[in-house]
């Protein structure tokens, strides 16, 4: 297990300003979500890591590169945010004018991922973390760190739905007395 695990949720994109479900959508950030990637490598300077992965996707590479950790990260496909099939691009208020009583994190969505799918890959990060053999830094998205944090903590990927994450957040994951725990959670300047 690393030490420390630090999640970064990357920064503002048109998409997180309107609440659409952004999955595969490939958006840059705005010029907000640069800022706030700037400032994340402020706080995260002097900081060393054995391990720093992204998702594919271009909001959380730009916003790994705006922090300052362009030269030494490693694209990984399981950090890709959840697979929201036919909702991609919708908000939740949208989907439910049709699907009052719909939840993302029971349901899943049609033609795309359930909680459990998002947890399997969630659980292969925390396995490649755990090889680093020191501090991990990962550049991700909302609902796939939410349920990386559930499964580190011991609940299924489901419990991810207990934890708010904002955007160009800092959260780290850690251990007390080999228990694993959150040591700080959805940090923002």
């Amino acid at each position: 297990m690393p030490r420390e695990l630090w999640l970064v949720r990357h920064g503002e994109t048109e998409w997180t300003l309107s609440g659409a479900h952004t999955g595969r959508t490939d958006l840059p950030l705005t010029a907000r979500g640069r800022e706030q990637a700037l400032a994340l490598g402020v706080r995260l300077r002097g900081r060393q890591f054995a391990l720093v992965l992204t998702s594919p996707a271009e909001r959380a590479r730009e916003t790994c590169q705006l922090a300052g950790f362009g030269d030494v990260v490693r694209t990984d496909p399981d950090l890709q945010e959840w697979d929201y099939g036919e909702y991609e691009g919708r908000t939740t208020l949208e989907i439910h004018r049709e699907r009052p009583d719909w939840s993302l994190w029971e349901m899943g969505t049609p033609g795309g991922e359930t909680a459990e799918r998002v947890g399997a890959r969630a659980r292969r990060v925390i396995e490649k973390a755990s090889a680093a053999g020191g501090d991990v830094l990962l550049f991700g998205h909302g609902h796939c760190l939410r349920a990386l944090a559930a499964c580190w903590i011991g609940l299924p990927p489901v419990g991810g739905k207990l934890f708010a994450l904002g955007t160009a957040s800092l959260s780290v994951l850690g251990s007390e007395r080999e228990t694993p725990v959150i040591e700080n959670w959805n940090l923002r300047d």
